[in-house]
């Protein structure tokens, strides 16, 4: 065995204890794993078990990785600890949204089930238990968890917390996507007249032309529309925490993206211009639009998001759409740019998803459906051919 004192040297001993009046023994190896760099002192690692080759096993694998310069110090943290500095330090680089979500996944979720269990001792038998008893969540919900819970324990990794990730490999629910069943040409219809005169009129028309989320139209400005090209350029959007942080936000895909939307599309901007006049004449100096929302309410300001999905409800509910949503005006667009013959590649621009299979993957069932069509139509082109 290496040299006691060294760097990857140590001992193995033989202990006994007194518990409850009866004499207990176990052996205890210790390994000095390197020195403190503030104090110069030893720092060791001790290792115990029933046997004496246990703790040999255990000393001598810690020596081999000691002297491969992969040894990693056990960390004495819980996981709940450890989620409190991640969420405290690590999450700066993510939306205000986004890093509240996380924190309430942890709250609810992660920290009742796995919080108290050394970091140390998570393994992914127990992490895998834990997803296997999320049976009240979604498998969407769990698929989101799963995900905050991992690239945690990759930031330990990273700092060498711990030698690898417990969390890697997991065996998710299946998430199955529900099929999209946007509204027929007469329901859309009767859509855009139901929004007629409400204050979302023109929000409601220009999702369903564009496909905007229902964020990227609340926190667009009008310096982002060129009437003269015929585009509109999506930078930014409306922050759902606008009122504690920041108004704007990056897109969701974090990169901006200019389209060139139907002329009819650009006519109801056109519309939204003329009342918003109407509406800054009206509120006189209580007026207040500094960054040029195109969207605001009766003083300028910007429109909550949870208030136009509300007012949308209503609207909705008035021509019996219950359960459509603001965003399922986005797949409308999608269903029916497919529909006009738009390439994919097209529409994943248009929609700003990072990748034309991620559009695919969303809409495949519809292409499928036309490429049934189409060969039904061959099929009677076949049929009427063979009868001459």
């Amino acid at each position: 065995m290496a040299k006691k004192g060294a760097k990857g040297g140590g001992t193995i001993r033989k202990k006994t204890v007194m518990r409850d009046g009866k004499e207990y023994t176990y052996w205890e190896a210790r390994i000095t794993t390197g020195r403190d760099p503030g104090t110069g002192k030893q720092v060791q690692r001790s290792f115990t078990g029933k046997t004496q080759r246990e703790v040999r096993e255990k000393l001598q694998a810690a020596a081999v990785a000691v002297n491969s310069g992969t040894y990693t110090d056990p960390s004495r943290l819980t996981v709940g600890q450890w989620l409190d500095t991640w969420t405290r330090d690590y999450l700066g680089n993510v939306k205000p949204t986004t890093a509240n979500a996380y924190k309430s996944y942890i709250k609810n979720h992660i920290r009742p089930g796995l919080g108290a269990v050394r970091l140390e001792e998570l393994h992914p038998h127990t992490v895998q238990h834990f997803i296997n008893g999320l049976d009240g969540l979604a498998p969407s919900s769990v698929h989101v968890l799963y995900r905050v819970l991992h690239i945690a324990m990759e930031k330990a990794v990273e700092l060498n917390y711990i030698p690898r990730n417990p969390a890697a490999r997991c065996v998710l629910p299946k998430a199955e996507r529900k099929e999209i069943h946007p509204p027929t040409d007469e329901q859309a219809a009767a859509l855009i007249c139901a929004a007629a005169g409400t204050r979302i009129e023109h929000l409601v028309t220009l999702a369903l032309f564009t496909g905007f989320r229902l964020s990227e139209l609340l926190g667009l400005t009008w310096d982002s529309v060129d009437f003269d090209m015929g585009t509109i350029t999506i930078d930014k959007q409306l922050s759902a925490d606008f009122r504690r942080g920041p108004l704007f936000t990056t897109p969701k895909s974090g990169k901006p993206r200019t389209v060139t939307p139907a002329a009819s599309a650009l006519q109801v901007l056109r519309k939204q211009k003329a009342k918003q006049a109407e509406q800054r004449l009206k509120a006189g100096p209580l007026w207040a639009n500094p960054c040029g929302l195109v969207f605001t309410d009766g003083d300028g300001g910007p429109i909550l998001q949870q208030s136009a999905e509300h007012e949308f409800s209503g609207i909705r509910d008035t021509i019996g759409l219950e359960g459509f949503r603001f965003h399922d005006l986005r797949h409308t667009f999608a269903v029916n740019s497919i529909r006009a013959g738009d390439d994919i590649k097209t529409i994943q621009g248009n929609l700003g998803h990072a990748t034309a299979a991620f559009t695919l993957d969303i809409y495949g069932h519809v292409t499928e459906a036309m490429k049934q069509d189409s060969a039904a139509r061959m099929e009677t082109f076949i049929k009427d051919v063979m009868k001459l």
